[in-house]
């Protein structure tokens, strides 16, 4: 059965979708003129892609691959939305990017990011430390001193009152989150190999 949308609805629909398609093009012609491959900071945000996974295919402990890469997915995920959701209400801004088509930074947030958390976790399990220590250490790192940097370079900007504490905030959360998840599914594995 075929239900028909209402008129008005479809019209704001369609409204939106032409923004969305007219915004995205502006940011595709911002790309080109501002931030593309002959740009340093092309390349930057590039290396925050490339070489965190070079380090990691060779850093990362085989025996733990997917309890690490788990982790690490679980982190990529939850940066992304939460940075995803920031760009969107305009509280942060990437002017540079390595790729055009995503509001986020993908290099910080799918791979820099995510990897050194990673190597932190496979460091605590090895080491027997406490891994929401180190995990505040590198927070407080990332939120005072890697964005302001990243700032003072003009590769991300805070925006609309948010500040370096929120982004500590929300670091804390996508940590806890991340890890959250998952203890839950080591949970879940052991007892399925009880059963």
């Amino acid at each position: 059965m075929k239900v028909n949308l209402p008129q008005e609805q479809l019209n704001q629909l369609n409204e939106l979708k032409e923004q969305q398609e007219k915004f995205s093009k502006g940011w595709i012609d911002y790309w080109f003129d501002y931030s593309a491959f002959d740009t340093w900071q092309f390349w930057v945000n590039v290396s925050f892609i490339i070489i965190p996974l070079i380090v990691l295919y060779f850093s990362i402990d085989k025996k733990r691959v997917f309890l690490l890469g788990f982790f690490g997915f679980n982190i990529h995920v939850w940066m992304v939305y939460t940075d995803a959701i920031g760009t969107r209400y305009n509280f942060f801004e990437y002017p540079y990017k390595a790729i055009p088509f995503l509001p986020i930074n993908v290099g910080i947030d799918t791979s820099l990011v995510p990897v050194i958390f990673i190597l932190l976790y496979q460091w605590t399990l090895n080491n027997k430390k406490n891994f929401y220590l180190y995990s505040f250490g590198l927070i407080v790192f990332f939120s005072f001193i890697f964005k302001p940097i990243l700032v003072a370079h003009h590769l991300f900007h805070l925006k609309n009152g948010a500040n370096y504490f929120h982004i500590f905030l929300l670091y804390i959360l996508v940590v806890i989150i991340s890890r959250a998840i998952t203890n839950v599914f080591i949970h879940l594995h052991s007892k399925g190999l009880k059963v």
